[in-house]
């Protein structure tokens, strides 16, 4: 696979962009061959790469969205530097951002003023709340969104709620970015029309709290905190098997329930208990339920439970860690990691999730910061002396 045979080969984008849901959505369009192009600022650039220093002394964060992207410093707030970025936005197929609120219309960089400056440029808008609407102005961190939405009233146990472990607001919102670029650049190439694109973090989780928010408008209640467990089907979560080992396990109909009564438990009468005999009983049941179950398991080691889940057709699974994951076998047996550079050295990274047949993806380089500056800058015609007197006056 040559760069020039990459889906998104020939295509730039220009990003302004920090840290996780645009450098997300940017990221996955340089996986297929997008030239990104990611502009920072000259004082400490992205402030996600000081998220941690966990990844050769770089930030876990930072590695993880930023690869096979080129690194431009620049201070946009200077006219010398609005004036690079005009240049850069005439050449590129696509511009995002995810500024604070309002900063994209004081720079004159939000959709309005892009669609008449460029009108072949599709512009990506990645804000907290909507660039209208009585929140616009309203600043949005992924804990925030979570909490706004309800998630976290849905996460955690009975007694504590918790956030998800990962930044879910953010990646939520990437990833409508992304296919919503995408979606756009189809628009232009087979009608020609220009269709900007613009997500919020909060109407991107929003979505994907479909199935709690339709339980309890016509439902009547919220799904309840359940650890490990799901908060409406049963049995669905973890148990301790003899040896200490935890066994994941999730029955999602009721012939499966049967099957592991039968199977599993070696108990065929259970599946005819009228506490147990639907799903909702069994949820309404669940302590008793519960109980059965891991009486049952406590007698026997996890490697026999899991045999017997195998052998019934019941989707299990063992409850790992994080480095449990990363040595995980099918990862490894896929051929799933690759190694790329970073300026720290190299390291490990995981390849896209959707495969295409026929297509590598980009697997270059997490850039330093500005490293590409002065390259850019030549393309786009300012002379190495040009380079030097903005370097000095502080604009790159």
């Amino acid at each position: 696979m040559t760069e020039q045979t990459r889906p998104l080969s020939g295509l730039t984008v220009v990003s302004l962009e920090q840290a996780v849901a645009a450098p997300f959505a940017t990221r996955q369009l340089a996986d297929l061959g997008a030239r990104v192009i990611k502009i920072e600022r000259p004082a400490g650039g992205d402030f996600a790469r000081r998220y941690d220093e966990s990844v050769h002394g770089q930030s876990s964060y930072f590695v993880w969205l930023n690869r096979s992207k080129e690194s431009v410093t620049l201070d946009v707030k200077e006219p010398a530097g609005r004036a690079v970025l005009a240049d850069l936005l005439a050449t590129a197929d696509v511009f995002v951002q995810n500024l604070a609120p309002g900063a994209a219309a004081r720079l004159g960089v939000d959709a309005a003023s892009l669609a008449r400056q460029y009108p072949r440029l599709i512009s990506c808008t990645i804000s907290g709340y909507g660039t209208d609407g009585p929140w616009a102005a309203r600043k949005a961190y992924d804990l925030m969104v979570q909490c706004e939405t309800g998630l976290v009233s849905l996460t955690g146990t009975p007694d504590s709620p918790a956030k998800a472990g990962i930044s879910v607001a953010d990646i939520a919102a990437g990833m409508y970015a992304y296919s919503g670029v995408l979606t756009s650049l189809l628009s232009r190439a087979t009608t020609g029309r220009i269709v900007p694109v613009e997500v919020s973090l909060f109407e991107a989780l929003a979505e994907w709290l479909g199935s709690p928010a339709y339980y309890t408008r016509y439902g009547g209640t919220s799904p309840q905190r359940a650890g490990a467990e799901h908060a409406t089907i049963a049995p669905y979560g973890p148990f301790t098997a003899g040896d200490g080992e935890v066994v994941v396990l999730a029955v999602q109909n009721d012939r499966e329930w049967r099957r592991l009564c039968e199977v599993v438990l070696d108990d065929a009468a259970l599946a005819g208990d009228p506490r147990f005999g639907t799903n909702s009983a069994r949820v309404a049941h669940r302590a008793e339920l519960n109980a059965v179950i891991s009486a049952n398991f406590g007698t026997r080691p996890a490697k026999t439970v899991l045999a017997a889940l195998a052998e019934a057709g019941i989707a299990d699974a063992r409850l790992n860690t994080v480095e449990d994951f990363l040595d995980h076998p099918v990862l490894r047996e896929r051929g799933r990691w690759r190694t790329i550079g970073t300026p720290g050295g190299p390291i490990e990274a995981l390849l896209p999730p959707a495969s295409l047949g026929g297509v590598d993806p980009v697997m270059n380089a997490v850039p330093a910061l500005g490293e590409h500056t002065a390259s850019v800058l030549s393309e786009l015609g300012r002379s190495p002396a040009d380079v030097d007197a903005l370097r000095a006056a502080g604009v790159i």
